[in-house]
């Protein structure tokens, strides 16, 4: 791995970014080999927008 630019990379270390790498490849291909039945876009996009409009809202 080339040395890390601190105005680039977000890691302290080539081991950490490492690391993460791993850690990354592995939620990938844990989310890759699930099952499931996936969510559609629309329905998630739906659904992300009513939890910002709830965020949203001035409190009474």
């Amino acid at each position: 791995m080339p040395s890390l630019d601190p105005m680039e990379s977000g890691f302290a270390s080539t081991e950490e970014a490492e690391a993460y790498d791993v850690w990354f490849r592995a939620k990938v291909r844990e989310a890759l080999d699930d099952p499931r039945p996936g969510i559609p876009h629309e329905q998630v996009m739906a659904e992300m927008q009513a939890i910002i409009d709830g965020k949203a809202k001035p409190e009474a």
